[in-house]
């Protein structure tokens, strides 16, 4: 059944109805209420980070895209009137542009609406999830966000969810402008967030890990690190920027030199940021396929079994990665 709300104020110990709504007081859809969102994004769901604002596609400017812990997209589409049934294949194919997205395109998205790199965006708004162990765009996610819903809409988006678990929810917002002029903004769920967090949950990509090193012959290991840190990923970059040449100036560095080290190079801003950036790296180590990067850098667990610590070259491989990095800036 279509959504409703309804608000009173208490006045002299009377309820008295409000009824406003943002076109009777002069407020707008693009100027007002997207300036809201952006103000507080936790309107939408705790768990969602704004990337992009009016990205294009290829059926015309999405309102906000955004992206979860889990390294989902998140479709946010707005009306500031009633959510029509119509809304929803708008979203839907605006989803089927946005499930191309690679990260480059993403990460140029996170840039013009954040000036800051995809990686260190959500490692800052997520800092518990490590998003270089999370598959990115695997699925996507629709949000409708309206001020009322209609009734066809309404069940559609039950049907979907229930029935096909598709990751849609829709959000009811509702603005009040009080006698005194207090501007109120409150919302409701079609999806209890339990329950669409739970679908979301069940969607997520893990990446598997591995310790093992790998067992290349020299020329082929030479290959797969060209290949790797030549990538234009934030990693790979720091590895060969930063996080090799660090290590070839010493036998064994442990994580809270390398991240003075990090600092001290200007690779980050301070030892917070170097401490993400490490995190990041210490995931691309454990990536089960990257055993090449195992094979020529080895590290320890000295404080605990989560965390890795005490890096260094291993040391029949120094020259193999001193002659890598060489021919890369050559190259570059």
């Amino acid at each position: 059944m279509a959504t409703e709300i309804k608000t009173w104020q208490i006045v002299d110990g009377k309820l008295t109805h409000v009824s406003s709504s943002l076109t009777e007081n002069g407020r707008k859809e693009k100027d007002d209420l997207e300036q809201w969102i952006k103000s507080n994004p936790e309107i939408l769901g705790n768990e969602i980070a704004i990337i992009g604002q009016q990205v294009y596609t290829k059926s015309g400017p999405l309102d906000f895209l955004g992206i979860d812990r889990s390294g989902n997209l998140v479709i946010i589409e707005l009306k500031r009137d009633k959510l029509a049934r119509e809304v929803l294949a708008q979203a839907i194919d605006y989803a089927s542009d946005v499930a191309t997205y690679e990260p480059n395109y993403l990460n140029e998205i996170c840039e013009k609406f954040t000036n800051q790199k995809l990686g260190d965006y959500l490692t800052e708004k997520f800092p518990d999830t490590n998003f270089e162990e999370v598959a990115v765009n695997q699925t996507q996610r629709l949000l409708l966000v309206g001020f009322a819903i209609e009734e066809p809409l309404h069940r559609m988006i039950e049907w979907l969810s229930e029935k096909y678990s598709l990751a849609i929810n829709a959000i009811i917002l509702h603005y009040t402008k009080t006698k005194s002029g207090d501007e109120l903004l409150s919302r409701t769920v079609i999806i209890p967030e339990s329950v669409e967090r739970e679908k979301v949950n069940n969607k997520k990509y893990v990446i598997e890990m591995s310790n093992e090193p790998g067992n290349y012959e020299e020329s082929e290991l030479k290959i797969q690190l060209k290949k790797y840190l030549l990538k234009n990923l934030y990693s790979s970059m720091r590895i060969r920027a930063y996080f090799l040449p660090v290590l070839l100036k010493n036998e064994t560095v442990t994580r809270d030199k390398m991240r003075k080290e990090f600092v001290k190079m200007k690779a980050a801003a301070d030892e917070s940021q170097a401490g993400s950036f490490l995190s990041l790296i210490s995931g691309q180590l454990g990536h089960q396929w990257k055993d090449y990067l195992r094979q020529v850098i080895h590290y320890e667990y000295p404080n605990n079994e989560w965390e890795k610590d005490n890096f260094s070259i291993r040391p029949e491989y120094k020259t193999l990665v001193q002659e890598v990095l060489d021919e890369i800036s050559i190259n570059k």
